[in-house]
């Protein structure tokens, strides 16, 4: 008989503040337990935002550090994720304030090595170039709008919560993202904003 081995989310307070409390009192295996479930998510989330390779691990491992430092500063009003997403959000905000270099396109190469291939996958492949090139052109505070909607499927409020602003205001960040979009993609992609 076949085991089903699919997890269940692991959106549970219970088990976050069991987490927390370990971290608190210095476990190290509960802090390797957190940086397994967060590392993943935080990586995707901090390329999309600061789109600088190099100082994504540097922002990952300042926001890390805040928890192990200040895992008493989590009160539990919000779930774990949404302290731990608005710590990296203000540090790769600072992160961004302080760089002065010029944004790379992660995106290039691809464009450059597009392959022959059938008509279906490079219909695909543009539509994702020209979706990512989109996002790219959004201020830092659009883009993370973006992200925590469609990519880490969270709610404004759970947003203005990470953003430290009120929900009225990401519903206006979404609001220009998406016409940012929109024009931007006007005739490339069906619409699906």
């Amino acid at each position: 008989m076949a085991t089903d081995l699919r997890q269940e989310p692991r959106d549970n307070r219970a088990s976050d503040a069991l987490l927390i409390q370990r971290i608190l009192a210095k476990d190290i295996s509960a802090f390797e337990e957190l940086y397994r479930i967060y590392c993943p998510r935080l990586t995707r989330f901090l390329s999309k935002l600061v789109q600088r390779p190099q100082i994504v691990e540097e922002v990952m491992n300042d926001t890390l550090m805040v928890v192990w430092d200040k895992a008493d500063s989590f009160n539990g009003a919000s779930k774990l994720s949404t302290w731990i997403f608005g710590i990296a959000y203000r540090k790769a905000m600072k992160a961004l304030r302080k760089q002065d270099e010029p944004v790379e396109d992660p995106w290039a190469e691809q464009r450059v090595s597009l392959d022959p291939s059938p008509e279906d996958e490079l219909g695909r492949h543009r539509a994702q170039v020209l979706l990512h090139q989109a996002i790219a052109e959004l201020s830092p505070d659009h883009r993370a709008v973006v992200e925590f909607t469609y990519f880490h499927e969270m709610g404004y409020r759970e947003i203005a919560d990470i953003m430290g602003c009120p929900v009225d205001t990401v519903k206006t960040r979404m609001f220009h993202a998406r016409r940012h979009l929109k024009r931007r993609l006007s005739g490339e992609l069906p619409d699906w904003l």
